[in-house]
């Protein structure tokens, strides 16, 4: 599945944001070219929340195992919790292996998972994941209105 698809899957759901940062945007310039979604049904990026879900397109100076430096590589990282990220984890795969879902490399334990190149072994799980992320945000934000 293409990134593109991706995002526009996730800007499907209701009250989904998706800021994706381009050159020149007043956003730093490592983050231009990826995507990070949020619940926000106001159409404002919070304030005080992290995103649910992200695409990255290149290897940030602290996380470089996934190789994405290389011509039309991306990663797409969810947040599923940690008892989650354990039952969908392979332990088995190569830090740059494609379309396996792995430990985010710097947040895994904090219950982050992510697939490269998202392919024909994961695209349906990662969009179902992102769903269920996106259903979580939004509850915990109307937890935070109560």
């Amino acid at each position: 599945m293409k990134m593109q698809q991706i995002i526009e899957k996730v800007r499907g759901f209701d009250g989904a944001l998706v800021v994706a940062p381009e050159a020149g945007s007043a956003f730093p310039e490592l983050s231009w070219g990826d995507a990070y979604f949020y619940y926000a049904p106001d159409g404002r990026m919070p304030e005080r929340t992290q995103p649910y879900g992200t695409i990255i397109t290149k290897d940030y100076p602290d996380d470089t195992s996934s190789g994405l430096d290389a011509p039309g590589r991306f990663r797409v990282n969810i947040h599923v919790g940690q008892e989650r990220a354990a039952g969908l984890v392979s332990t088995e795969a190569e830090p740059a292996e494609a379309d396996v879902f792995r430990r985010h490399p710097l947040y895994g334990d904090a219950g982050w998972v992510c697939v490269i190149d998202p392919a024909e072994k994961t695209t349906d799980a990662v969009l179902a994941l992102l769903r269920e992320a996106h259903e979580a945000a939004r509850s915990r934000a109307a937890r935070r209105k109560r």
